[in-house]
């Protein structure tokens, strides 16, 4: 047989393998690195080279005990990393099976991280939380977990790690997943399963533990290869924010994006907005050729029947699909600035393909990440969470983030440093009809004509009133 069709046919089945993206996350030494350096160490997924470098480094720098192999050096890379014998920033590992490639993002555990955690579960489509079997379920536990319903993950894994300093007992383990299930079922989050691990010694990771004759599931890895994600991606909401306007010569003009949800065929009637403008699509062209459809995530350029006037940062959808369409909307806002939040300022909102100028209007409430307990709004600092009104200059079409992750998150950008001030999941839209948020009295600081410290003894005077339940709206 011809090797050139024996690597082909690798290659092309390679090719059709799915991608799981995941994060783990965890408290400090609750061993986030180590599993995940297990788990490419078992699965045979590392080279030479690595193994290398990794026994040099566990006699140096590692953590694991004398001969003893540290598996979190894979992963911890940071000089202060090593010296500290913890995770400070985000680290991405690549590997793959034979069923399935992976992502790993192993993201810090410290809550003055919490933007890291963010960054790094942004794209997942499943967590790994981490607990110490000694310590079971605490506070860091709730927070990572709380983050994680935020971030709309839909697939948790509870990896009861350091099994064999409690010799390996089903009463410990079981006390600490029913504790665990009862917290995620307030918070909404269904798919939830519990592994019992030792990360150090491989038990339960890549091969099924004979430690643990009374756990009847999987080993991690084989959850991890078989774990459904196909249906987590929207496929009823067609979203198309337009990227690129493709004019390569007179007979052929197209509109190029990455497609953010949903199914488009050929012949589909699609509306441009904001223009209300209708058409039928009338190819779907990709570099391999022409599709009769095609589907989130792919990168296509459509050309249309009419001759249609769009161009960046607008969408094509399904007519009667319609997004929602608007300048207000409540939503939950991270925090991820060194500078805390001033209101008064304008910063540059990014949504998809368009750009465009937004305020924070007010500040509801602010989360404790801890106790997932609703407390008085304020400005808000880095890692702090919070459910914030936000009006924007530009008309936005934008979903939901529970129902679509793709249409339902921006990032707030500083407009002087260019930082990444926040990061946001749209709650629900605020209609220009909304009775709730018009009919409170309106307040017009920069009417008053006072100082900037007697504007903040009025500020004050509100939110004392707030407290109080008599809610003002503040015009800077």
């Amino acid at each position: 047989m011809d090797k050139s069709l024996d690597i082909k046919a690798f290659l092309d089945a390679d090719e059709k393998k799915d991608l799981l993206r995941l994060l783990t996350a965890g408290s400090v030494d609750d061993g986030k690195s180590t599993l995940i350096g297990r788990l490419l160490f078992d699965s045979k997924k590392l080279y030479e080279d690595q193994l290398t470098a990794l026994e040099r480094d566990s006699k140096r720098v590692g953590n694991a005990g004398a001969g003893q192999i540290d598996y979190a050096l894979l992963l911890d890379g940071l000089k202060a990393e090593r010296e500290e014998g913890i995770t400070i920033d985000v680290a991405y590992r690549y590997f793959s099976t034979n069923a399935r490639k992976f992502i790993i993002a192993d993201t810090p555990g410290h809550e003055q991280y919490t933007r890291n955690m963010i960054t790094g579960g942004s794209t997942a489509n499943l967590a790994i939380i981490l607990v110490d079997a000694r310590t079971g379920v605490i506070t860091q536990t709730r927070r990572h977990t709380y983050l994680v319903s935020l971030l709309g993950i839909k697939h948790i894994v509870l990896a009861v790690n350091k099994m064999d300093l409690v010799q390996f007992d089903e009463k410990v383990f079981k006390a600490i997943t029913d504790e665990y299930l009862e917290l995620t079922s307030r918070l909404g989050i269904e798919d939830v399963t519990c592994f019992p691990l030792s990360a150090l010694d491989g038990d339960n990771v890549v091969e099924k533990s004979q430690r643990t004759p009374w756990y009847e599931g999987p080993s991690l890895l084989d959850f991890l290869e078989n774990v459904p994600i196909h249906l987590d991606r929207n496929m009823q909401d067609f979203r198309y924010p337009v990227q690129y306007v493709l004019r390569p010569n007179l007979d052929f003009r197209g509109f190029c994006a990455k497609i953010a949800s949903g199914v488009v065929r050929k012949g589909d009637e699609i509306v441009a907005l904001p223009s209300l403008k209708r058409s039928r699509v009338k190819s779907i062209v990709t570099y391999e050729g022409e599709l009769q459809e095609a589907f989130c995530p792919q990168c296509v350029t459509l050309t249309l029947e009419d001759e249609i006037d769009i161009s960046r940062g607008e969408m094509l959808v399904h007519p009667d699909n319609l997004p929602h369409i608007g300048r207000r909307f409540e939503t939950m806002l991270v925090w991820m600035d060194e500078e805390p939040m001033n209101r008064g300022k304008q910063f540059f909102l990014k949504h998809n393909t368009n750009t465009t100028r937004a305020t924070v209007d007010a500040v509801d409430f602010r989360v404790d990440v801890n106790t997932m307990e609703h407390l008085e709004g304020a400005d808000l600092r880095l890692n702090e969470i919070a459910s914030v009104r936000i009006t924007t200059a530009k008309t936005l079409f934008f979903d939901s983030y529970a129902q679509n992750r793709a249409t339902g998150n921006f990032v707030l950008i500083d407009p002087i440093t260019n930082n990444t001030s926040a990061v946001g999941m749209i709650v629900r839209p605020i209609e220009d009809n909304d009775e709730a948020y018009d009919a409170l009295p309106v307040l017009d600081l920069t009417k008053l004509g006072i100082t900037a410290e007697q504007q903040q003894v009025v500020e004050k005077v509100v939110k004392e009133l707030s407290r109080q339940g008599l809610e003002i709206k503040i015009i800077k």
